[in-house]
């Protein structure tokens, strides 16, 4: 039989066995089953990437004949070395890193709303929520740039050979799709893009709810309830994003 029991915020709820399992709103348990679940989902994704890519042979630079690249797994910092603004520069991994950065922060200002939450400070709350929608978008902003330079390629291309009605046939490859690319093997752009991808479409969601939470506590639906657990139960999905991608930023960039 389900009991009634009080919140800390004074409203009555209802919980079968009539207590809080570890002092745990029914909410937070159901955002923490979720990201657990969601974690081998990544984990499974990522352990994956790792077998692949550790079966194929790390280009070492001594290779003459780069028509045969494609065997050879590539470095990502030759890879990921654009800066928007700066073309033709080498800058080896500083963009995705000020990307990383950017999720980082927002994820510092998602605390800082949680503790003005439990404070009822609804003004600190709206302005660390803003900083928090700003580090999101900005991060999915440098996310699509980074894909639309990764499809478009650089310009020396790469040239590859095809036997075609037995004759070897050379091409120059420019950019990446899901058949080929310039940078390697196809299974290293396939899984760019679905695992950077299935990441970004977390963090879009992200931003989607903390929006939401944004404008609930502007209009004071969270002071007319007295408690501001929703902005935690959001943070907590936020962390979790921000925490995801320092494994895939530690797997595709540096590894």
């Amino acid at each position: 039989m389900a009991s009634t029991v009080t919140s800390t915020s004074g409203e009555p709820k209802l919980w079968l066995g009539g207590v809080e399992p570890m002092k745990a709103s029914y909410g937070k348990l159901m955002m923490w089953f979720f990201l657990i679940s969601d974690t081998f989902t990544f984990s499974a994704l990522l352990v994956s990437y790792g077998l692949i890519r550790f079966s194929f042979p790390a280009y070492s630079g001594e290779v003459a004949d780069f028509a045969f690249s494609n065997l050879y797994w590539p470095i990502p910092e030759k890879v990921f070395a654009a800066v928007p603004f700066l073309h033709g520069v080498y800058l080896p991994l500083v963009f995705v890193g000020i990307m990383t950065f950017i999720l980082i922060f927002s994820s510092v200002t998602m605390v800082l709303a949680v503790e003005a939450g439990h404070r009822m400070d609804r003004k600190n709350v709206e302005k660390y929520l803003l900083w928090t929608l700003l580090g999101g978008i900005t991060f999915l902003g440098c996310q699509a740039w980074e894909w639309a330079h990764f499809i478009h390629g650089t310009d020396e291309g790469s040239v590859v050979k095809e036997l075609i009605n037995g004759q070897w046939i050379e091409r120059t490859v420019f950019g990446a799709s899901l058949k080929e690319n310039q940078y390697g093997p196809v299974p290293f752009a396939d899984l760019f893009f679905f695992i950077t991808g299935f990441h970004g479409t977390h963090v879009f969601s992200g931003v989607i709810l903390n929006y939401l939470i944004f404008y609930r506590t502007s209009t004071g639906f969270y002071d007319r309830r007295g408690s501001y657990e929703m902005v935690e139960k959001v943070g907590l999905y936020w962390h979790f994003v921000d925490l995801v991608w320092v494994f895939v930023f530690t797997f595709f960039y540096l590894v």
